[in-house]
């Protein structure tokens, strides 16, 4: 994490009125000259760090949370319910000698007292740094970077990607490693809280209530969240580079689809009461991340698919394949008979944002175009054999919209399309096909799958789940069950991945090393060994 910068109220300049930046209160507009002070002097808000994501070339959007008591049993944080202003201050250097952008947003109880300034007419490419004060107390300082201008061709794009990050079963020492790397921002893949509950952890820290029960309702997602963010380790990934996020299905529920709840002995198998907890766990969601207010939820729903440009080397296209889908086919489990996995109509993205998805593709003026993928969207058969036997929640239950998908990318001529991935807690890369039942069928796509942070445990390197998934697969080029992310190296010529893990995260302090890497040529489809 960038150094905190200890400044007196003085020696954060105060608003210079209504011009230097509008005041945000919820969705709305506030008075500039309103007074929302800090009502609890001496008490450090700023207990989950600070954080930047959506970088445009012009822009971010600042992310904090007041939190004096982050683990309080009611979500609140430990905060009153009455509005406080939030200023911040955006810099050319850590130091703050040179400001470029001031002002204030109101955070309401109504939404966590979190604070989302979205900063406008900075300069494309640049790192800069940010801070915020509420009251006397001022923030630890986060750094972060715009996109590179429309039409301009950076020499490289450096990034990495991750998911599952189940805190109880493990240390997010993978975070403190990425934290040290040289990136221009973070791609999360989902299940960035799990919705579980738990009496026991390995960190060896007593909780009780109300973390010992699943989560249902707003205070519980907001706790959830504050437990998972309170780790020093994310606090920095997280005030170190912007972060580009979507969701899977713990957010809210292990393997929800749509209005359906998971199909077990849960009070929230009606429709409308699933509503009332997929709104809450958006809307916690909202609270604890970097998000711009066209991500701000309405009630059950929001807006995650969206792409995000990085000049005419790469564009990103975040998926969101958990709101829109069908129902999984023949149950939420694995077969090698479904039949109804092959049907025409299923669909994971839904029409629209299918149709957005496509769009894209002819749209796009990017030499790589990049998929941020929940669950994976190769083939992954289970049985070395000739049966195929595959789990119905990824793409492999809805084989004709993956084989539409793949078609239409080639179709329109995409020059290199790459899917990023995680839900799996595993290293793949992998090739994606056209068609998995023809094995002459061309390559026309490449995916790389990201481990977990520290789902699944410790890990290993090859067990032998993972040798079958090799043997079954022969469009699988690499299988590791490490735990730890990707990083990334884009340049005009290749893309490479680095998959970084650590060898244990049932203890602290594991060592990071690079258990392979793999690269994909411009204008060849596949991967190979780097």
């Amino acid at each position: 994490m960038v150094s905190s910068f200890s400044a007196s109220r003085r020696g954060f300049v105060a608003l210079g009125g209504a011009g230097a930046a509008a005041v945000l209160l919820g969705t709305g507009v506030a008075s500039a000259s309103s007074s929302y002070p800090y009502p609890l002097p001496g008490r450090n808000p700023f207990g989950l760090g600070v954080g930047s994501g959506e970088p445009t070339p012009d822009g971010v959007v600042l992310w904090t949370r007041l939190a004096p008591e982050p683990l309080a049993a009611d979500g609140a944080g430990g905060m009153p319910a009455v509005p406080v202003r939030v200023e911040y201050e955006v810099a050319r250097d850590e130091k703050f000698h040179s400001i470029v952008k001031r002002g204030s947003v109101v955070a309401t109880p109504q939404l966590g007292h979190s604070a989302h300034p979205e900063i406008r007419g900075l300069e494309p490419g640049r790192t800069y740094y940010f801070r915020f004060r509420a009251g006397d107390e001022i923030s630890p300082v986060g750094r972060t970077k715009t996109a590179p201008a429309p039409g301009a061709n950076p020499r490289e794009l450096n990034f990495a990607f991750a998911s599952c990050q189940q805190w109880q079963v493990g240390f997010y020492t993978a975070y403190e490693h990425m934290a040290a790397e040289d990136l221009d921002f973070v791609v999360h893949l989902g299940d960035y809280i799990y919705e579980t509950g738990f009496t026991s952890n390995v960190r060896g820290l007593t909780l009780g209530a109300p973390f010992d029960t699943e989560t249902f309702d707003l205070p519980r997602y907001r706790a959830q969240y504050a437990l998972y963010k309170s780790d020093a380790s994310l606090m920095k990934a997280h005030a170190n580079f912007p972060w580009i996020q979507t969701i899977d299905d713990h957010e809210v529920e292990n393997n929800w689809a749509d209005e359906i709840s998971q199909a077990d002995t849960e009070p929230d198998q009606d429709p409308a009461v699933f509503r009332q907890r997929r709104a809450a766990a958006f809307q916690a969601m909202y609270e604890n991340m970097p998000l711009r207010s066209a991500q701000l939820p309405h009630g059950a729903d929001v807006q995650l698919f969206r792409r995000l440009s990085f000049g005419r080397l790469a564009d990103i296209a975040m998926l969101d394949t958990r709101q829109y889908r069908d129902d999984q086919p023949c149950g939420d489990g694995s077969g090698s008979t479904c039949a109804d996995r092959f049907a025409a109509d299923r669909s994971l993205l839904g029409d629209r944002q299918r149709r957005w998805l496509y769009d894209g593709f002819g749209r796009s003026k990017a030499r790589w175009q990049i998929i941020g993928n929940q669950v994976p969207m190769v083939q992954t058969d289970l049985d070395p054999s000739e049966v195929v036997n595959v789990y119905h929640d990824p793409w492999d239950g809805y084989v004709a919209e993956r084989d539409n998908l793949l078609a239409e990318a080639r179709r329109r001529k995409v020059r290199n399309l790459v899917v990023i991935t995680g839900d799996r807690h595993q290293n793949y890369a992998a090739d994606l096909r056209l068609d998995y039942a023809d094995v002459d069928s061309p390559t026309v796509g490449s995916e790389f799958v990201g481990t977990s942070i520290t789902t699944g445990g410790n890990g290993a390197d090859l067990p032998a789940s993972a040798q079958t998934l090799l043997d079954a697969n022969p469009h699988i080029r690499f299988v590791n069950t490490q735990r730890g992310y990707v990083r990334v190296n884009v340049t005009e010529q290749r893309w490479r991945s680095d998959f970084r893990v650590v060898p244990y995260v049932a203890t602290a302090g594991a060592p990071i090393s690079t258990r392979a890497s793999y690269v994909v040529e411009d204008r060849h489809s596949g991967v190979t060994p780097a």
